[in-house]
């Protein structure tokens, strides 16, 4: 039987390094991908490069491309690349975000369209090359949002808005799939440590912070819920009332 092969964006530091990780221990080999790579290092720790060793210390592939989600080309020649080596993508995770900490009327305009590349453009074109190629059936995509998509007093308005319409997308996109492709999306709906979340925060903040292994709880139970399962927006505390999620787990704790 041919391995499970799993794409995580965001796949250098924090939420999608744990996820890549435990994934390979799952079983999965691994595409991580992100912009930061060993030889082209981002303004915060961690590689993609890195990632890829860690899978592969599971005894799984892990194969790191570098790449930018707001190019739809690279996104394009990524699925040729990964049904050309690996032969198959049966869980594709987005993971990949952007929070600017302004207001949206003091930040740029720029930085307002980098927030909708990456945190929706990004998502839908990652869907839109990987999906179509996705045996049927078998297929899963699992969207990553934020409690900050229905609380508009996070301050962020334009990861707030980027979020909820990538709830949207995944809605409809599940409902357009069904029976194809199942399509959900997992609300991180309290903070959950990253090293880019929290580089942006000021340094005295008194939040508690759950270590990312929630999220690998939470992609893993839906990697296993039948094809129909589909189009769900699935918040991380409404998981963990299922017992779906382990229960609170402070960053840093076993």
């Amino acid at each position: 039987m041919a391995t499970s092969v799993a794409v995580v964006t965001g796949a250098s530091r924090g939420i999608g390094r744990r996820l890549s990780v435990d994934l390979a221990a799952a079983g999965y080999d691994v595409v991580c991908v992100a912009r930061s790579t060993d030889a082209a290092p981002g303004r915060l720790p961690g590689s993609i490069d890195e990632t890829a060793e860690l899978v592969q210390a599971q005894g799984r592939r892990g194969l790191a491309v570098g790449l930018d989600v707001r190019d739809e080309d690279a996104v394009a020649a990524l699925a040729e690349r990964v049904f050309a080596e690996l032969g198959r993508c049966d869980l594709l995770v987005n993971n990949a975000a952007i929070a600017a900490p302004l207001p949206a009327l003091e930040d740029t305009t720029r930085r307002w369209r980098l927030g909708v590349d990456v945190n929706l453009n990004g998502p839908f074109y990652m869907m839109y090359h990987f999906c179509r190629r996705m045996a049927r059936g078998e297929g899963r995509v699992v969207n990553v949002s934020s409690g900050a998509a229905v609380m508009p007093q996070f301050g962020r308005p334009n990861y707030t808005a980027t979020k909820l319409a990538l709830e949207g997308l995944t809605q409809a996109l599940g409902y357009e799939l069904k029976h194809r492709v199942a399509v959900n999306v997992i609300r991180l709906d309290l903070p959950v440590w990253s090293e880019g979340f929290t580089a942006t925060l000021p340094t005295d903040t008194d939040l508690l912070f759950e270590d990312p292994v929630i999220m690998s709880d939470a992609v893993l139970w839906l990697a296993r819920q039948p094809i129909d399962y589909t189009g769900q927006v699935l918040a991380v505390t409404a998981l963990r009332a299922r017992g779906v999620v382990r229960p609170v787990t402070p960053y840093g704790s076993d």
